[in-house]
């Protein structure tokens, strides 16, 4: 069947029937999969790529040792240490390092099947892959081969020292080993490892930026991303001690010396560890590294400096939704954007405020909320501010930096449709009008605990959603022709012409979203260039 593939039979005595379960001989062993439950794929789950250093669990990991034995890949519940959205409880350990692999039955030495490579979203603090998270089953239909990646979060992936011990960016370096992996194995499951196409949502499309921005090597060939940019307000740290002496405060052990904090926490339990930094209300994410001999960095240097080389005639699938917002505005008090410095305190996270920008930091406010007072009654207003600033305009900038930087076609969509699936809404009943952050998640993968067979309206979305996004993988074009189902030619972006694809009830290609107010802030960037954050700086 496929190269190095076997079935392996098994007799399943409770069952009193046989079983066909497959087994792959890859770089690290022999692995066993299994037959999915929803659809004609195997699946091949929790396969461990890297291993966390003990004695330094904040520092890079390493590739996972030869397996001695048939591992035995029927496991997706390996989480890495966290905080759980939605519920608040303390989770994961820090054997966590696993991927899930899912099959279509049809892949062989004879067809290799494009492979569609997701890395998961949560701000860098949260998320994992497991099937009850991310279900497969919408994608594999169309002839891919998907792999989601678990990746170290908060402190374990994001502690940022500029040592040699922690430099930074372990997360995403869990990333790079795994993709690695991916493309030194992906054929042994029947993938071509020349057709790999990385994705991600929110942090996770941030991840997909950072490794088309690093000088690490290219392992894939066309990129997907989701609500999420480097660019965005406050997307990028610096190197900053100050969070593991907060935390090694927090646990009980005070000093100003951070090798002995660092050495402190290195022993600490994770659990208590992820506790004491979710009470601190540290929010670590991707920094900017030091440069360290003999040490593989992602990034030195502020990205909004940073050309794109690895780009060059690169496919790149990028967008957003209709309202991001709804998601952060949810999880706030009701009143916070009632503070009379609202605005400036939240434009001060993109540019260094001076007295001239003070005065034009009113004419943002007059912009969305004219002379109103900071109430509920413009909530709906601060929604599309935040949206703007955010999201929408930051994405923009990165669509417009894949042009200069000569990237192959840039199709760009705006997701608007509300239905029965739209994840984050459905998750936290928010009951506004819009598409929040998150939502679109909800007709890629099957997300659907609770929720029952989906409408007539919704599985259109998820065979629309779900062709596009896999003729992409395969094709690089999302409509290489038109049909029943995708009657709407999707055309790129070109240095004249923003074109985008309107994704709703029905596929409509339209130019420039949100056009007067993504004009006003391609106007206030402009003008206030010069006192951008990184701009000039590393």
């Amino acid at each position: 069947m496929w190269v190095t593939l076997y079935l392996v039979l098994l007799v399943g005595i409770s069952e009193g029937r046989e079983r066909l379960d497959p087994l792959v001989q890859t770089n690290q062993g022999l692995i066993r999969g299994q037959r999915g439950e929803d659809g004609d794929y195997y699946m091949f789950l929790g396969i461990p790529y890297g291993q966390v250093d003990e004695n330094n669990p904040f520092g890079v990991s390493i590739p996972h040792a030869q397996f001695d034995d048939i591992y035995e890949a029927n496991d997706d519940s390996a989480i890495c240490p966290q905080v759980q959205d939605f519920t608040n409880d303390v989770i994961g350990t820090l054997d966590c390092l696993r991927l899930n692999i899912y099959v279509p039955a049809n892949a062989s030495s004879r067809n290799r099947l494009a492979v569609l490579v997701y890395i998961h979203g949560g701000a860098f603090n949260t998320g994992y892959t497991s099937r009850t998270h991310y279900g497969p089953k919408h994608l594999v239909k169309h002839d891919v081969v998907v792999v989601q990646l678990n990746y170290r979060l908060g402190p374990y992936g994001f502690l940022c020292l500029g040592t040699e011990e922690v430099p930074g960016n372990q997360g995403i370096k869990d990333q790079l080993l795994a993709l690695r992996w991916i493309k030194d194995n992906i054929a042994s499951f029947g993938g071509d490892g020349n057709k790999i196409t990385i994705m991600g949502e929110s942090a996770g499309a941030a991840s997909v930026e950072l490794h088309l921005i690093s000088k690490r090597e290219k392992l894939y060939n066309k990129a997907i991303l989701q609500s999420g940019t480097m660019l965005k307000p406050n997307g990028i740290h610096d190197v900053d001690v100050t969070p593991a002496l907060q935390i090694a405060d927090k646990l009980g052990f005070t000093t100003d010396d951070v090798t002995e904090a660092l050495n402190f926490i290195k022993q600490a339990d994770p659990k208590l560890l992820i506790g004491a930094y979710s009470e601190l209300s540290l929010n670590l994410r991707a920094c900017v590294e030091k440069q360290i001999e003999n040490t593989e960095s992602i990034i030195t240097k502020h990205p909004v400096n940073l050309d794109i080389p690895k780009i060059r005639g690169m496919p790149i699938l990028v967008g957003y939704n209709n309202r991001e917002a709804l998601l952060q505005d949810s999880n706030k008090p009701n009143d916070y954007f009632k503070d009379s410095n609202y605005f400036k305190d939240t434009i001060a996270q993109t540019f260094n405020i001076d007295e001239d920008l003070e005065e034009d930091i009113e004419i943002v406010r007059n912009f969305y909320i004219g002379d109103e007072e900071l109430t509920e009654d413009v909530r709906s207003d601060i929604i599309d501010f935040e949206s703007d600033f955010y999201y929408n305009y930051p994405i923009q900038g990165s669509i417009g930096k894949y042009l200069e930087n000569r990237a192959g076609n840039i199709y760009q969509y705006l997701f608007s449709y509300e239905g029965g699936r739209n994840y984050i809404k459905n998750k936290l009943n928010i009951s506004l009008e819009g598409v929040a952050h998150g939502d679109e998640l909800g007709y890629l993968f099957d997300m659907s605990e609770g929720q029952g067979t989906p409408s007539d309206e919704d599985q259109l979305m998820i065979d629309r959603i779900t062709t596009l996004w896999t003729n992409f993988v395969k094709y690089g074009d999302p409509t290489p022709e038109t049909t029943e189902l995708l009657q709407q030619r999707w055309l790129p972006v070109t240095n004249t012409t923003v074109n985008y694809l309107s994704i709703d009830s029905e596929l409509v290609m339209k130019k420039r979203p949100f056009k007067d107010r993504l004009a006003f802030w391609k106007l206030f960037f402009k003008t206030h260039r010069g006192k951008l954050r990184g701009l000039n700086e590393n």
